[in-house]
């Protein structure tokens, strides 16, 4: 690990602990064993560090999407994709992915910064919501709307489909974040929320 991964590293894992506006520069250099000066070698100040930590993360985000197959944020690529899945491919992929987010070290600090801040900064109450609400839910109803188009998915509001889908995955990932003991209670409530879901939406000639 060069000087400037070590840098985000700890940076993120201060974030999480602390939040992000009561860290700074000085002490991230502190965590990596070098001086303030010798960090602002790799970057301009905290603000910069901050965002090579989300570009890391969206590369990271994108590998994980390859592994599986999918695009993760175009979902007209996508639909082509989801539309030709079994309910055991699909089970399995989601799952995949929600294991993903849910030990991927980076992605978990990152959460779990966002979630100190949300109440604190409300420039990152507009991140966490458009992170973890807003993209996901128009990513997902576009999907579902062109699976509506194509007759694979029942007529209705995808947008509510959308949200139907996504919220249930989204609390069980976060009480796994509070309670990591409840994890495979968590995987087996998704497995059943994701077949009943399949069940309501999708019409019987494509399941």
């Amino acid at each position: 690990m060069n000087t400037r991964e070590k840098i985000l590293k700890e940076a993120l894992r201060l974030f999480a602990e602390k939040g992000y506006s009561d860290v700074f520069v000085g002490e991230i250099a502190g965590a990596v064993g070098i001086k303030a000066p010798s960090l602002y070698k790799h970057f301009k100040g905290k603000q910069e560090i901050f965002d090579a930590i989300i570009n890391m993360l969206k590369k990271s985000y994108n590998a994980q999407a390859n592994a599986l197959s999918i695009n993760g944020s175009d979902n007209r690529a996508d639909a082509d994709i989801y539309s030709a899945v079994s309910e055991e491919m699909l089970v399995e992929m989601t799952k995949k992915l929600f294991l993903y987010f849910l030990h991927d070290e980076n992605v978990r600090l990152f959460r779990r910064m966002l979630t100190l801040e949300q109440y604190r900064d409300t420039e990152l109450a507009k991140l966490y919501s458009k992170q973890y609400a807003d993209d996901v839910i128009e990513y997902q109803s576009g999907l579902f709307s062109i699976m509506i188009e194509r007759g694979i998915f029942r007529c209705g509001n995808a947008k509510i489909m959308a949200i139907q889908f996504y919220s249930p995955i989204y609390l069980l990932l976060t009480l796994c974040d509070r309670e990591p003991k409840r994890e495979q209670e968590a995987l087996e409530a998704l497995n059943e929320h994701l077949r009943q879901f399949n069940e309501l939406y999708r019409t019987g000639e494509n399941k």
